[in-house]
């Protein structure tokens, strides 16, 4: 089973090649394979009735007799290629978060991670990848992300969800199976509420690297004075909550 993310938000196109050989014409088609027997040997294939993209033939063991192939170079592999579940892991308060992503100047990244970083920022529309575990009644706090939409599916656990922009808050619940979605500048936090760890893959739409500003940064970069004025405080009230550790 695939979990697959496409970077396009109009209808998504996809020519298959048994799709692209039916609609070519049998003459043009054998001109341009030359396979022996010629225009008669391109008629002895049909079209089935499933997209064979999706279904496999039930006589595939009959069909197939070698699908061995030899593994190709790091260098090759890892521009497409990326080990997630045996990454580093980013520990955060309530949870943690694996990445597939690109680091400006490799950061952090071993030899074949940077290949991997490198190629995502080498193409336009890519996409960083993610895994998110939130330990049974943690929380992922509020925060947007500049330079990126961001999607989610959950594989298990349950959660709830809030989204905060000026004027709008919307809550919802999500389970196993569910799609989120948060446009760029969107802030929201994701809670588990089971007694298991929630548990999804995120896609955020960026081949840099991901710039993220989270509720307690941007609470604690404001000055206490300008706190003690929005929320009619002392501005020593503000003293009581603890500086996000590094």
């Amino acid at each position: 089973v695939f979990l697959l993310f496409f970077t396009t938000h109009e209808e998504l196109q996809t020519l298959d090649v048994d799709d692209a050989f039916f609609s070519t014409p049998e003459d043009i088609a054998a001109r341009a394979l030359k396979p022996q027997g010629g225009v008669n040997f391109i008629r002895t294939f049909k079209k089935q009735v499933e997209d064979q993209a999706v279904n496999l033939p039930p006589n595939l063991d009959e069909l197939v007799q070698n699908a061995t192939y030899v593994q190709s170079p790091d260098n090759l592999v890892w521009q497409y290629f990326y080990n997630l579940k045996g990454s580093a892991k980013y520990p955060f308060p309530g949870g943690v978060f694996q990445w597939a992503r690109y680091r400006i100047n490799g950061t952090g990244l071993n030899e074949t991670e940077k290949i991997f970083s490198e190629s995502l920022n080498k193409h336009e529309n890519t996409l960083t990848l993610a895994t998110l575990r939130i330990f049974s009644n943690g929380l992922g706090q509020p925060h947007f992300h500049f330079n990126a939409n961001e999607m989610g599916y959950v594989i298990s656990g349950c959660g709830q969800v809030g989204v905060i922009l000026s004027g709008v808050t919307a809550n919802f619940n999500i389970g196993i199976g569910d799609v989120i979605f948060f446009p760029v500048g969107t802030q929201h936090y994701i809670k588990s509420v089971c007694d298991e760890d929630l548990f999804l893959i995120l896609a955020y739409s960026t081949g840099n690297q991901l710039e993220t500003l989270r509720m307690n940064d941007y609470f604690h970069a404001t000055a206490d004075h300008i706190l003690a004025q929005l929320f009619f405080k002392e501005q020593a009230e503000f003293k009581k909550f603890p500086k996000a550790a590094k």
